[in-house]
């Protein structure tokens, strides 16, 4: 079993349309296993690599680019990791006329 820190979640705005969450890694912490439930745009604040444990068991990685949004459909579940050697934010939009 893995022991990683956790990645803090700020809710900065939470409203009927919208939940705005900024998410703060130090290296190596994760969210843990997770489902999203809406469909969700992400806004790296800062760049850095992810490390995504899937389901079945598999694992991707994905590059942060400080500002270079990207959007996912709900029904999305993994694991995020900060695979990097710095810390890594994003910012999190969640859409709540978009439920999966």
């Amino acid at each position: 079993m893995r022991c990683r820190p956790p990645a803090i979640c700020t809710v900065q705005h939470d409203d009927a349309h919208v939940r705005v969450s900024r998410w703060d890694f130090a290296p190596g912490a994760e969210t843990g296993w997770h489902r999203h439930g809406l469909a969700y745009v992400v806004v790296p604040v800062t760049d850095g690599t992810l490390l995504l444990e899937l389901p079945g068991g598999g694992t991707a990685t994905a590059a942060l680019a400080a500002g270079v949004s990207y959007a996912r459909d709900a029904g999305v579940e993994h694991n995020v990791i900060n695979a990097g050697a710095e810390a890594l934010s994003f910012v999190e939009i969640e859409l709540k006329h978009l439920p999966g």
